[in-house]
């Protein structure tokens, strides 16, 4: 199932729940519908950059667990990283900043 977060400050971004739920849990936020208000925008964004660089941190410290993975295994046998999944996201929070506006979900 997908969700969409959409903002003034950016073009709408698709997820996968399943790839997005992580990414919201960091946040302390619902699945099914939320919003970042701009008020909290530069708290979340701390929040995501903090979760990312604790799981590089903890990759590096087990280079055989693969702690910064959330999700598909890749042909290679790498899996997808927090930060690559949480990238898009961030981005369209860091756009709402600038602008001064939120980002919301599931509605």
């Amino acid at each position: 199932m997908l969700i969409t977060f959409k903002s003034k400050a950016a073009a709408d971004l698709l997820m996968y729940k399943t790839h997005a739920k992580p990414l919201l849990d960091t946040l302390g936020k619902d699945i099914d519908q939320g919003i970042i208000t701009a008020e909290d925008m530069a708290t979340a964004i701390a929040a995501l950059e903090n979760e990312i660089a604790l799981s590089k941190r903890q990759h590096a410290a087990d280079q055989t667990d693969s702690n910064d993975s959330y999700g598909d295994d890749l042909e290679s046998g790498k899996q997808v990283s927090i930060s690559a999944r949480a990238f898009p996201l961030l981005e369209m929070m860091r756009a709402a900043q600038k602008e001064h506006t939120f980002v919301m979900w599931g509605v």
